[in-house]
């Protein structure tokens, strides 16, 4: 059966517009016709979607982020606010700090401020997502997952620790160390685990555990995590950094340190969003968290429109631009 989003695509309007065209709103008589014309070549049930509708009575969205700070969330923001906006929505912009206290309080107030759906970067694995999914409210997850059956756009996390590794690997480095993010997040561990996968190939994953520390996905952490690296008895030759903080993080030590690449050698998983050093030093395992925003915001318009297909979890791929200043041998 049709949906809202197929009725508005076919008469050239917003989702919003045929939401208020079939609740008796004010749109003009122009959009009218188009809208009551473009549901009858779709065979479109008015009334399944004015209940549907009677539910979610605000033409506004809200995208609940861990870190507001981080590049890589603010561009995710972007590409799902260009799709709400040309769909006749709004978005509401939540900061949970990666605090599952301040999470529920926003899902809350989505519930209570009829919000017509969600999209979630989740702030730890025992998110909890019942009472909204009990609302009826659609809930798109993105960058992570949750452990409900919802919508939701990844990147494929376990490839780009993969890439990261094997570019380092190709530059003749051997002792590869890897910064993750929190141990209990999921594109942290994957991350990982494609890192750990190609020393285990090569035959260097004899001193893994010594090499990986899990560390929060700030700047901070990717600072406390290289420090300690560097005080191992027999420290590493080149680094993987899980994200593009714990990047900014662990080149700021290497630099205090007189360590800067290609004598110590950095790949980074996410772009670098601030720091002296040439990019033309480091391997950068590209995401598209534009991308990212745009396919969540229209999964998320598909199931406001009715959409009742089984749950999709889209894979999105990374690019690696390598690190082009060699290794001195």
């Amino acid at each position: 059966m049709a949906t809202i989003y197929e009725v508005a695509k076919l008469a050239g309007v917003s989702p919003a517009t045929v939401s208020r065209v079939f609740n008796g709103m004010g749109v003009s008589a122009e959009k009218v016709t188009a809208v009551r014309d473009a549901a009858r070549q779709l065979k479109f049930s008015p009334n399944r979607t004015a209940r549907s509708l009677r539910r979610q009575e605000s033409e506004v969205i809200a995208l609940v982020i861990p870190d507001i700070e981080n590049p890589y969330f603010t561009e995710l923001a972007r590409g799902v606010e260009d799709v709400a906006q040309k769909a006749g929505y709004s978005v509401v912009l939540c900061n949970t700090d990666a605090q599952t206290e301040k999470e529920a309080r926003y899902l809350q107030i989505a519930i209570a401020e009829h919000m017509a759906g969600v999209i979630l970067a989740a702030a730890a694995d025992h998110t909890n997502l019942d009472d909204i999914i009990a609302t009826g409210r659609p809930v798109v997850a993105v960058d992570r997952g949750t452990g409900y059956d919802i919508d939701g756009v990844v990147m494929a996390n376990r490839t780009a620790g993969q890439a990261a590794t094997e570019s380092l690997l190709q530059a003749g480095y051997r002792r590869i160390a890897f910064i993750a993010g929190p141990a209990h997040i999921e594109t942290a561990q994957e991350r990982a685990q494609g890192w750990r996968a190609v020393l285990a190939r090569e035959g260097l994953d004899g001193d893994a555990d010594e090499l990986l520390r899990f560390s929060t996905f700030q700047v901070d952490g990717g600072r406390e995590a290289m420090e300690e690296l560097l005080r191992l008895p027999a420290p590493p030759d080149a680094v993987v950094a899980g994200n593009n903080l714990i990047g900014v993080g662990a080149i700021q030590v290497l630099t205090e340190h007189g360590l800067t690449p290609p004598e110590l050698g950095v790949a980074v998983v996410g772009s670098l969003p601030f720091t002296t050093l040439s990019p033309s030093l480091v391997t950068i395992v590209r995401l598209p968290a534009r991308h990212m925003g745009v396919t969540a915001a229209t999964l998320l318009l598909e199931r406001i429109g009715g959409d009742h297909q089984p749950a999709r979890t889209v894979v999105l791929r990374n690019e690696v631009q390598p690190a082009t200043v060699a290794r001195a041998i």
